[in-house]
């Protein structure tokens, strides 16, 4: 059994990574780290930072895994994104992004003038508690037929997938 470290105690992104690295042998456990960037990563590249922060503030040695969830803003239209950073445990880094959907002009303001995490911006859209740590805005905004962990359930699966892909190669 390989021990995964997860740069994260969100039960979601846990789950998540649960779901799919589990039933493949591996042992995941949640660790509380920061991620380095704003509360709220405004762009890609911040939010990619983020998810690497959290993998590298894990215990080397071992598979480290960093998610992170931000915001892009292409052609004046605000979108949710997401990213994943794995570390393996011969420090080799595999990226995997997932999910652009619109946000609306009003979480766009919201995020934007009043400075608010997407996930503040949501409840208060929505009159919610604790989004993030439930469907997220990818629920809400496809009458949850995405969930969040449908979205960092991808990303692990991209992220452990390359790293497959790797040792194949090396094995050859």
């Amino acid at each position: 059994m390989h021990k995964v470290y997860l740069g994260s105690i969100n039960p979601v992104k846990l789950q998540a990574t649960q779901n799919i690295l589990e039933p493949l042998g591996f042992f995941v456990e949640a660790v509380n780290v920061e991620s380095g960037v704003s509360n709220q990563p405004l762009t890609d590249e911040e939010t990619m930072q983020g998810a690497l922060n959290r993998a590298l503030s894990l215990p080397e040695g071992f598979f480290r895994i960093g998610l992170e969830a931000g915001i892009e803003l292409h052609f004046d239209q605000m979108f949710l994104v997401n990213w994943g950073a794995l570390i393996d445990p011969d420090n080799r880094i595999y990226w995997a992004g997932g999910t652009r959907i619109p946000l609306p002009d009003q979480i766009k303001s919201a995020i934007l003038n009043n400075h608010v995490e997407l996930s503040v911006a949501m409840n208060i859209f929505f009159n919610e508690k604790n989004i993030n740590h439930r469907e997220g805005a990818i629920g809400y905004f496809t009458d949850c037929f995405v969930r969040r962990s449908d979205i960092f359930e991808h990303i692990v699966k991209l992220l452990i997938g390359q790293y497959f892909n790797q040792k194949k190669k090396e094995e050859r």
